[in-house]
C-alpha cells in the first residue's frame, strides 16, 4: 500500500500521466483548461474532496490545452471531465461541473 498520498491535487502531464494513475489504488484526474468557467467552478470542490479523502483517493489535474496527447488518448470531448482510475485502469468518467455532494456520492463507490 502506498503511504505517501499527496495532500493537494497532483499536476499530471503527458509525460507522467501513466505513472501517476498506476501509483495509487484510486486516482481521479480532473481534465480542465484555464479558460473553462465550469472547470474553475469545480476546482474548490476538488480541493475539498482531496482533504476529505486523503489517504484513500488521489486527485490529479490535467490541463488539456498543455497535454493534448493524453486528452486525445482518453477522448476528452468536453471539460471538465473527471477520469476515474482503479488499479491503473480507467473505469469511469464524470462529465461536467456539479455540487460537491453530487460529486462525492459519485466517487464514494470507487473506494
Amino acid at each position: 500500500m502506498v503511504k505517501d498520498y499527496p495532500k493537494t491535487p497532483v499536476v499530471v502531464t503527458d509525460s507522467d500521466f501513466d505513472t501517476v494513475v498506476k501509483k495509487y489504488p484510486v486516482v481521479i484526474v480532473d481534465c480542465w483548461a484555464v479558460w473553462c468557467l465550469p472547470c474553475r467552478m469545480l476546482e474548490p470542490i476538488v480541493e475539498s474532496l482531496v482533504k476529505k479523502y486523503a489517504g484513500k483517493i488521489v486527485f490529479g489535474k490535467l490541463n488539456v490545452d498543455e497535454n493534448k496527447k493524453t486528452a486525445i488518448k482518453y477522448s476528452i470531448m468536453s471539460i471538465p471531465t473527471l477520469l476515474v482510475f482503479k488499479n491503473g485502469k480507467n473505469i469511469d468518467r464524470i462529465i461536467g461541473a456539479m455540487p460537491e455532494t453530487v460529486l462525492e456520492s459519485r466517487i464514494k463507490q470507487y473506494l
